[in-house]
């Protein structure tokens, strides 16, 4: 058994590496610790896989260093995505801000393009087969396997570690592209969950308990950062495309502000109503802008049935506030087993723009979740996936 190189991971980064690879005419195999690869893949999107993004921009990814990242992605842009899966009969449909999912709906035709392309080009994948070492030998690696409770030791010029990041350990993920990187003397970023729930305690679970299941539209900020899309009360705390993006972004301590009515002001509505009469009561000039369950819940902190012209200024100031700048601080987050990403990971300083082999590791390549490259929700980190697996596949 000769291969070129060893891919370990066959999810997105792994899969994309191994088929460019199949294209300069290498020969590798893929490990995968689980039953059938892209498990990633086939559970995103809600099943339907957001494969890209229209918008993908350095300034869409949490990095150390964007011009390093903005090397990657200039090599495998959105247009060489959206290509490769056309040419593999996966057609592209925007939904909202730019994210691209297949026409069909199904990850599944995502990964069968990949699949379908490591088949035709005679590349191997073996499943259920879990990497214990990697060990450096001769100018190469000795790479030990468990496999159908066998233990295999092949020798290899190159590895590629493409094996993904912490979160959703159920699905396989776990921190051995971390062990490898530090084991070889490679710098870490510490890690954390990203796009993931957050969660409040204390005094305030049981108001955001009371709300669970109602959905809102909000702008969220957390320092100079925000995202203006829906979020989502639970019995835990919060959750939503607004929250798990802001997630990205909060440190345990800190709180973040929700700005319930982003694209309109309160302040202008309640003078508005003032203009007319003001006869309605604050509740019934709240029930024109959010669910009535989520205005009853605002009487913890608003005169909810006082006429809008008899509201105080400090009332309507308060109003104000609130509805503009609802403070929240968050006790934690749901953790790896809810994220859908690891904020972190290999340092882009250990690895060469030019293929993303670590520097001082001639043959070791890190690719995908496991280097510190995290983007947005919708899209932007399979773009990084395809493109570090498209840059290091031309490499070995």
């Amino acid at each position: 058994m000769n291969y070129d190189a060893i891919i370990i991971g066959a999810g997105a980064c792994g899969l994309m590496c191994a088929v460019q690879a199949g294209y300069k005419g290498k020969k590798v195999l893929v490990l995968e610790r689980n039953a059938k690869a892209g498990a990633k893949i086939l559970i995103s999107g809600g099943g339907r896989c957001n494969y890209t993004n229209l918008h993908t921009h350095t300034s869409n990814f949490i990095t150390e260093d964007a011009d390093f990242l903005q090397s990657i992605l200039d090599r495998w842009t959105v247009d060489d995505t959206l290509q490769f899966f056309a040419s593999h009969g996966v057609h592209p449909q925007e939904k909202t801000l730019g994210q691209l999912f297949p026409v069909s709906n199904k990850a599944k035709d995502v990964l069968s393009a990949l699949t379908g392309q490591m088949e035709t080009l005679g590349q191997e994948i073996w499943l259920n087969s879990e990497v214990k070492a990697v060990q450096a030998n001769n100018g190469g690696f000795s790479v030990t396997i468990v496999r159908a409770n066998e233990t295999i030791t092949l020798d290899v010029p190159k590895v590629v570690v493409a094996s993904g990041g912490l979160p959703i350990a159920k699905l396989g993920a776990s921190d051995f592209g971390l062990r490898i990187a530090r084991q070889f003397g490679l710098l870490v970023v510490p890690t954390q969950p990203a796009l993931v729930p957050l969660t409040v305690t204390g005094k305030d679970a049981e108001w955001f308990a009371s709300l669970s299941g109602i959905s809102v539209y909000a702008r969220v900020s957390c320092g100079r950062i925000s995202f203006e899309e829906n979020i989502l009360f639970t019995h835990w705390g919060l959750s939503g495309p607004a929250i798990l993006q802001i997630s990205s972004y909060w440190q345990p301590g800190k709180s973040i502000t929700i700005d319930l009515l982003p694209n309109n002001s309160f302040a202008d509505l309640i003078k508005a109503e003032r203009n007319d009469g003001g006869k309605r009561l604050l509740q019934q000039l709240l029930n024109d802008c959010f669910p009535k369950k989520l205005v009853d819940a605002l009487g913890k902190y608003l005169p909810l049935q006082t006429k809008v012209a008899s509201l105080s200024k400090a009332d309507a100031k308060q109003a104000v506030q609130l509805i503009h700048g609802f403070e929240v601080k968050p006790a934690g987050t749901k953790g790896y087993e809810k994220a859908e990403v690891m904020r972190g990971g290999v340092s882009t300083r250990a690895l060469d723009r030019a293929n993303l082999e670590a520097k001082d590791i001639p043959g070791l390549y890190f690719g995908g979740e496991c280097v510190d490259v995290t983007g947005w929700l919708g899209g932007y980190n399979f773009q990084w996936a395809w493109a570090s697996g498209f840059v290091i596949g031309n490499s070995l």
